[in-house]
Formats: structure tokens, C-alpha cells, sequence
């Protein structure tokens, strides 16, 4: 095991903890989104993304210290860790994406509620 091997660990396993804090805030958008709960949805989404951030933030600082020459032996932990937070990123590009939706239904049905309770209040 090299020096760097902790902090590689290290790295990795905040990776996880930050990646997974972010599914849980992606989860709670979902539950949102379902209730057209839009407002609390973009919040969890908020917060998903800055614990992805974060996540990826202890990736890149790992990468600029392997490219500053400090380099450390493979670890699958790490590799696990990247994985994670990939595809809990795909999670929070598609419920963005998905968060737009909702918005443009719900914005389009108070458009249609508004037209049929003005046309029963002209009749």
C-alpha cells in the first residue's frame, strides 16, 4: 500500500457518502414531482446537485494529484466510488429534465383551469 492509499480511501468514501446523500434528495424530488409538488421538487434537486458537486469536487482533487505526479495504485474502491457518482448524476440530469415536464403540464393545466372558470363565470 503507497502513502496516498488514505487519502485515496478517503476520497473515495466521500465520494460515496456525498453521491449517495444526493440519490436520497433525487428520491424526495421524484415523491415531489408525483404530487406536482414543483416548487419542493426543484429544492431536492437543488440539494441533489450540491452533494454531487461536492462529490465530484473529491474526485477532481484526486485526479489533479495523480496529474501532479503523486500517483497511488489502482483502487476499486475509488473506481466504485466514480461509478456512483456518475450514474447518480445521470439520476439528477434526468429529473431535471423530468422537472421541466411536470412544470410545463402543471403550468398548462392552471392555463386550462383558468380558461374553464372564466368561461363558467361569462356564462
Amino acid at each position: 500500500m503507497t502513502d496516498l492509499q488514505p487519502k485515496v480511501i478517503e476520497a473515495a468514501m466521500k465520494i460515496i457518502l456525498d453521491a449517495g446523500d444526493a440519490r436520497q434528495e433525487n428520491l424526495l424530488a421524484i415523491e415531489s414531482l408525483v404530487s406536482f409538488d414543483i416548487e419542493q421538487a426543484e429544492a431536492y434537486l437543488e440539494k441533489a446537485k450540491k452533494k454531487i458537486t461536492s462529490a465530484h469536487k473529491a474526485q477532481t482533487d484526486q485526479i489533479q494529484e495523480e496529474t501532479r505526479g503523486k500517483k497511488s495504485e489502482y483502487s476499486l474502491l475509488f473506481a466504485h466510488a466514480q461509478d456512483t457518482m456518475m450514474t447518480i448524476n445521470s439520476e439528477i440530469l434526468l429529473i431535471d429534465s423530468l422537472l421541466k415536464v411536470f412544470d410545463s403540464y402543471s403550468r398548462k393545466i392552471q392555463s386550462l383551469e383558468n380558461k374553464i372558470e372564466e368561461l363558467s363565470r361569462n356564462d
